[in-house]
């Protein structure tokens, strides 16, 4: 046996913490409005621009492509999204919100913005602090990535 402690991995930690956070807010939409992890990043990005491509949605939130490209073509079945050929380059699709989807958002986010203040008041006196070494931490290895 080694002296390694998977708690104590730095890693495994980030990686628990995720996937609990995620899931506790994915229980809400997943069981009100249908939608999967993948789905909720996707339409959380668009959110944010007006048309995005999918290769640009992989890189932003860290999915496998094909995972974007399947989340897409379900919010599209739904009446969430549009896609639409890049005019300057006919390669790449790009996808929007609908009003559909702009209304979804619109009630997702007071959601979204309830349990995060949550998980901030969990945290404590020291949350914006946490939150800016997490954001730190997280632009650092965005760095190294980039640097390969």
């Amino acid at each position: 046996m080694t002296d390694f402690n998977l708690d104590d991995f730095l890693p495994y930690q980030l990686a628990e913490l995720s996937r609990r956070a995620s899931a506790g807010f994915s229980r809400h939409y997943k069981k009100v409005y249908g939608i999967s992890v993948a789905e909720w990043r996707v339409l959380a990005h668009l959110s944010q621009q007006e048309a995005v491509s999918v290769r640009e949605i992989h890189t932003r939130v860290g999915m496998d492509k094909p995972k974007v490209s399947r989340a897409a073509t379900r919010l599209e079945a739904a009446g969430h999204v549009i896609k639409a050929v890049n005019p300057n380059d006919r390669r790449l699709v790009e996808l929007s919100l609908t009003p559909q989807g702009r209304e979804l958002i619109a009630t997702l986010a007071p959601i979204a913005a309830e349990y995060q203040a949550r998980l901030i008041a969990a945290l404590g006196d020291g949350a914006e602090d946490f939150v800016a070494r997490v954001r730190a931490l997280t632009d650092a290895l965005a760095e190294g990535e980039r640097g390969k």
